[in-house]
């Protein structure tokens, strides 16, 4: 394994958005295509480099805070949503990574109004907050079932329509500008527009090490858990589970800190997943079983497209592969499961175990202990990694429920406190 690890910051905040993006053909690319349509407006309307990096992160994670499956779709559909919740949500996500502050302020303001504003395009939170509006309209008014260049000009008659009321007039006339070139809305549409942004977005030539890493998987950590009350601190108590075990095993600080990477980001693909399924009680169907089980391979897919961390992909992704095979989605054998893979298995069951789930409680230290060394028996997972957590059990759990209370407490204190309020002044 590599002593430093370092990735392309636009190919890490690319894969990153597409997650969220990948939970229905009728939102795919959303994020994406609202970052090009905006970073092409801001381009003829001549903002500064570091304001245009802003926007294009603003843009790539604007519905950020829409966690669900269902909550996305809805906002999609221009259905009877408060706008204002998954702005708030994706301020506070946001606001938790130092390098996100302004980028938190846009998305918070990301539908706010042209004629709400007391402010002019010279402040640089209202040119940011409308270019991303702008963009985000242009794009919902995008239909699929139509050839492009087939339906542009009543897109930019639409946007005219709302010209100094959503959107001032001068970020109107910046639109129709690049909306006169056929190549616009060819790229715009384009199945290669990841590639198009990777190569000519403005972090194309940026790196960024494992500090800056671990940042951005710490805020994908709190997106993935608070999709559902039930799994509020299960990746917080997985990735911790996971760093004192490979720790307590001798691993590497390298191995250690991408370990607890890929614990943070090990069911990133569950954001895929609706939460009907996620918090059914009752038993899944045969059908629901099979949509579950795409997760990890989600979670394969999306860390693996950011060149750099195969081995993180690898951890994160074989957390339900079996040592005999039995596992999925990949049905990988022992030899093919290295230590981290092992160890981040029997880290992710144990948190689960000891969680209250909407079918059962949470179990205690003998019950857990039952089901994993059955586990080890029947040659599933490595009776090593399982014996070690329990040879170290008092100090493994208290460094696990450390971490869960305080996630917790945000969960709790600042992202359902918020819903609460918004709910109330519905």
């Amino acid at each position: 394994m590599k002593r430093q690890i370092s990735v392309n910051l636009g190919n890490l905040l690319l894969s990153l958005s597409e997650i969220t993006d990948l939970m229905s053909p009728l939102v795919s690319q959303h994020q994406q295509k609202t970052a090009f349509i905006a970073v092409e407006v801001a381009k003829v309307f001549g903002v500064s480099p570091e304001m245009l990096e802003n926007i294009f992160t603003a843009a790539l994670f604007h519905d950020i805070g829409a966690i669900t499956v269902e909550e996305k779709i809805a906002i999609h559909k221009g259905g009877k949503v408060n706008l204002d919740v998954h702005c708030i949500k994706g301020e506070i996500l946001l606001s938790q990574t130092p390098w996100f502050q302004k980028v938190a302020k846009i998305v918070r303001n990301h539908h706010r109004n042209w004629s709400d504003w007391e402010d002019t395009l010279a402040n640089p939170l209202v040119l940011s907050s409308q270019i991303v509006l702008l963009a985000d309209s242009v794009e919902r008014l995008i239909r699929s079932d139509r050839y492009i260049l087939h339906q542009n000009g009543s897109i930019i008659e639409q946007i005219k329509g709302i010209q100094d009321s959503v959107v001032a007039k001068e970020l109107v006339g910046c639109f129709e500008e690049i909306a006169k070139r056929e190549e616009f809305w060819l790229d715009l549409m384009s199945p290669r527009l990841y590639h198009v942004l990777l190569s000519q977005g403005p972090y194309h030539n940026v790196e960024i090490d494992m500090p800056g890493i671990a940042l951005i998987a710490t805020l994908f950590r709190d997106i993935i858990d608070f999709k559902s009350r039930f799994t509020a601190t299960h990746t917080s108590g997985v990735s911790a589970c996971t760093e004192i075990l490979a720790s307590l095993f001798g691993l590497t600080e390298v191995e250690i800190n991408s370990l607890r990477v890929a614990g943070n980001l090990h069911d990133i693909g569950k954001l895929v997943i609706p939460n009907r399924i996620l918090e059914k009680r009752g038993k899944l169907t045969r059908s629901e079983t099979a949509i579950m089980k795409c997760h990890t391979y989600y979670t394969f897919y999306v860390i693996n497209s950011i060149g750099g961390l195969r081995n993180i992909a690898e951890w994160a992704a074989y957390h339900h592969e079996k040592l005999d095979g039995s596992g999925y989605p990949f049905h990988c054998q022992a030899v093919e499961i290295d230590t981290g893979s092992r160890i981040l298995a029997v880290a992710d069951i144990f948190t689960a175990l000891a969680e209250d789930r909407p079918y059962r409680h949470g179990m205690v230290k003998d019950e857990i202990y039952q089901v994993l060394q059955e586990e080890a028996i029947q040659k599933k997972i490595d009776s090593h990694i399982v014996e070690l957590l329990f040879d170290n059990y008092a100090v493994v759990n208290e460094y696990v429920q450390e971490k869960q209370r305080t996630a917790k407490k945000f969960y709790t204190q600042r992202f359902l406190a918020v819903l609460a309020e918004c709910g109330s002044q519905q």
